[in-house]
């Protein structure tokens, strides 16, 4: 017979073997992109090192760039249902999560690639930014800006006069396709994937995006102009699946917060390389960058100003969000 003692040394051993076991569980996570080689891939290549080094191999990770694990609906919904553990996505992509997502898309925020990088630090960003979508599945984790927009066209747009009608791709966001209508634009809500094809078809004449994603995805072998219109910014955020993350023990919870918020910031320098090499990129194989006249630049920013204050005052939400952002990104200019 086993003694009360014997009893409560049993259970005891019997509890730190199960502890034991927990900690020796290795977790899959499976980090997804719809980019290659731009900021985001590099933040998600660092981010993955640096969780499976700080959680001792505990987390196995497997990076999914260039929509390999589908289009970014779909990573969208497998991150939030836990088929998928880490998304890095451009925000607005999440305005079907929540609304306020696409406030980052507003133009006019920043100026400059530094400016984005100071804007995605700031406390009051992160805090908004991060704390979306708890409620639908999603944890945030990270915010960094990856670039400023640029237009891929099929024919050189040199003048504000040369957009007019034309069918320009644009994320995923009220902001943007209100400030590309304002522009004489006809905006059409594309995925990243399906944005060359729609190019090389003339399904559209051109696309709002990254000339990082122009030179990786091999954009110059169905145009060489490329229109640097600096607006509006692109940011990327990091969203983990909250289903996942609920499975794992506290000290790998703090590794994945922990380390998402420093390489966030970590990648700034090697995000600003990045863009500046795809300016040079661009060129050398072929390509031809665009800027407009100084005077259209500066018609253009002025007609787009009002357009963040006007897209979200109907929505109390969206404009306090918006008021936020637009309160630190004057702080941070």
């Amino acid at each position: 017979m086993v003694g009360a003692a014997g009893t409560l040394v049993i259970a005891f051993a019997l509890t730190l073997g199960a502890a034991r076991a927990a900690d020796d569980k290795t977790y899959v996570m499976k980090i997804t992109l719809p980019t290659l080689n731009d900021p985001t891939y590099q933040f998600a290549k660092n981010y993955a090192a640096a969780v499976e080094k700080h959680s001792g191999g505990r987390i196995k990770t497997e990076l999914y760039p260039a929509s390999q694990l589908g289009a970014i609906p779909r990573q969208i919904e497998g991150t939030q249902f836990g088929s998928i553990q880490c998304a890095v996505i451009p925000p607005e992509f999440f305005v079907g999560v929540d609304g306020r997502f696409e406030v980052m898309a507003a133009p006019g925020l920043v100026d400059s690639m530094a400016a984005g990088q100071r804007l995605a630090a700031d406390p009051a960003v992160t805090k908004l930014i991060l704390g979306l979508g708890a409620d639908k599945g999603l944890h945030g984790v990270g915010l960094m800006a990856v670039g400023p927009s640029t237009l891929v066209t099929r024919m050189p747009i040199r003048h504000l006069a040369d957009l007019k009608g034309k069918k320009i791709r644009v994320l995923a966001s009220a902001f943007q396709t209100e400030a590309f209508a304002r522009l004489g634009v006809n905006p059409v809500a594309l995925t990243l994937g399906d944005v060359l094809p729609a190019l090389q078809q003339g399904a559209i004449d051109g696309a709002l995006g990254s000339l990082k994603n122009w030179v990786a995805m091999h954009f110059g072998d169905a145009t060489k102009y490329v229109t640097e219109i600096g607006q509006p910014a692109i940011f990327g955020v990091v969203e983990i699946s909250k289903k996942w993350y609920d499975s794992l023990p506290s000290d790998l919870q703090q590794i994945v917060d922990n380390d998402a918020a420093a390489e966030s910031v970590a990648v700034n320098p090697q995000a600003l390389a990045l863009v500046d090499g795809a300016r040079k990129d661009w060129v050398d194989n072929g390509g031809e960058l665009i800027s407009l006249p100084p005077d259209e630049q500066a018609s253009m920013l002025k007609t787009l100003a009002s357009v963040g204050e006007d897209v979200s005052k109907a929505k109390p939400q969206l404009s306090e969000a918006y008021q936020v952002v637009t309160a630190a990104a004057q702080r941070t200019r």
